[in-house]
């Protein structure tokens, strides 16, 4: 590498985080509000907005082609100019009649991109800070995701509602807010073109030879335990994944229906601010914890962290309070408990990436992460239909079961993850 390495750091690292957490949480998260607010049914927002996970799950498939083709800085550039012009163009399809279909195709092209994004700037980070440089940024950069988080649940979506009031045109108001989210998005990009150095080379014809998907792909498949450790992946958040598509409706929806009739500002609040906060100091108390005890000790406390708070959910729709600080205060544990308890989920992945392949593997991992997310949230708003909230958020406490019962079976050293940094991000 070159005398670039490490340069600006403190200017680039920062931004490029910021600029790839951004469209993930506007696309998965508020997305899912917008639509609430626009008049869509809670089906066919938990199946087409679970969907919009798909880019994610199978980002592996095509991460071998943007490690070879060109230069990791050439691709997320390109990339994050494509999703300014992606949320663009979904801000102006939103007046029209079929706005539905027109917005998740700007969507959808946004999803495969951003996933591009992820793997560009990932691979970016690695080669343009020497190994301290990368250990040392690691706070910086999951800190810098966490505030895009608390910007696309809070600021954006205060925004949507602010403009909702404003307006008394829903249509209008998430309009204006997502062709700003296509100006920051451009802003960002021209901030990461200034910002980040040239350091990149030719890979030489070995190390392309080396990085041969198809050997990747088939040795992550010949790890012991495999089989479990992919049910494990798969069920350790099957309610998780279904709270998360239809709390926002729920929290929005009138109370005839069974909804607790919050307003989008209130619900920005209460997720965007408040939320964030308790996800990310769960998930630091989460890495501290295993830091110290180790993974073994750690792993049946943290999934019941991450799944004995749903049942805050079934109260809520039973008892239905109006006073916000109740609800607040229950999304609050719930979300500290997921950060928590999210942070063995993360430690396990590294484990079973483990190997000459580690990268690549995790990536895999990840992949089948996302599936987890998406298969159960597409069903989920046609559950919520026929169930009721009530008895919904029942049957969520009950999926929780399969991953708690999974996670005791798995085989992974007691001490590992004690006194090792743990790389956070949600």
């Amino acid at each position: 590498m070159n005398k670039n390495k490490d340069k600006n750091a403190w200017f680039w690292v920062p931004s490029l985080y910021f600029t790839e957490g951004i469209p993930y949480v506007v696309i998965v998260t508020v997305s899912v509000i917008m639509y609430k607010k626009l008049g869509i049914s809670n089906a066919d927002i938990g199946l087409y907005t679970s969907l919009l996970y798909l880019p994610w799950v199978v980002k592996p498939f095509w991460s071998p082609f943007v490690d070879l083709r060109s230069t990791k800085r050439n691709w997320f550039l390109w990339m994050q100019l494509l999703l300014s012009l992606a949320f663009l163009v979904a801000g102006l399809t939103i007046p029209l009649n079929q706005f539905f279909v027109l917005s998740l195709a700007c969507f959808w092209v946004a999803a495969f991109t951003s996933a591009t994004n992820d793997i560009a700037s990932d691979g970016y980070y690695m080669l343009a800070l020497s190994e301290k440089n990368q250990s040392f940024f690691l706070g910086v950069r999951s800190t810098f995701y966490r505030l895009a988080m608390i910007t696309g649940q809070g600021l954006i979506v205060v925004l949507a509602g602010l403009l909702e009031t404003k307006y008394s045109n829903n249509t209008k108001a998430w309009s204006i807010t997502m062709v700003t989210v296509g100006l920051l998005m451009a802003g960002l990009t021209i901030f990461n073109l200034i910002a980040t150095p040239k350091v990149e080379t030719e890979r030489t014809s070995e190390e392309k030879e080396s990085l041969s998907f198809f050997n990747v792909f088939l040795s992550f498949f010949q790890k012991k335990q495999i089989g479990l450790a992919i049910a494990f992946i798969l069920l350790y958040r099957l309610g998780e994944s279904q709270l998360l598509k239809m709390s926002s409706p729920f929290l929005l929806d009138k109370t005839e229906v069974g909804g607790l009739a919050l307003t989008t500002t209130q619900v920005g609040t209460i997720y965007g601010t408040f939320g964030i906060i308790a996800l990310t100091l769960g998930g630091i108390l989460g890495g501290i914890a295993i830091s110290r005890f180790g993974l073994k000790k750690c792993m049946l406390p943290m999934v019941l962290a991450l799944n004995v708070p749903n049942v805050l959910y079934v109260l809520l729709a039973y008892f239905m309070p109006e006073s916000q600080l109740v609800i607040t205060a229950s999304v609050v544990i719930e979300q500290l408990g997921y950060g928590f308890g999210f942070a063995a989920f993360l430690m396990y992945l590294i484990f079973i990436s483990e190997g000459l392949s580690k990268t690549s593997h995790y990536a895999i991992a990840t992949g089948f992460m996302a599936a987890g997310m998406m298969l159960p949230g597409m069903l989920s708003g046609f559950l919520q239909e026929w169930l009721g909230y009530k008895l919904f958020f029942v049957w969520v406490v009950v999926a929780t079961i399969p991953g708690i019962i999974i996670s005791q079976l798995l085989k992974y050293p007691a001490d590992y993850g004690k006194k090792e940094p743990i790389l956070n991000e949600l």
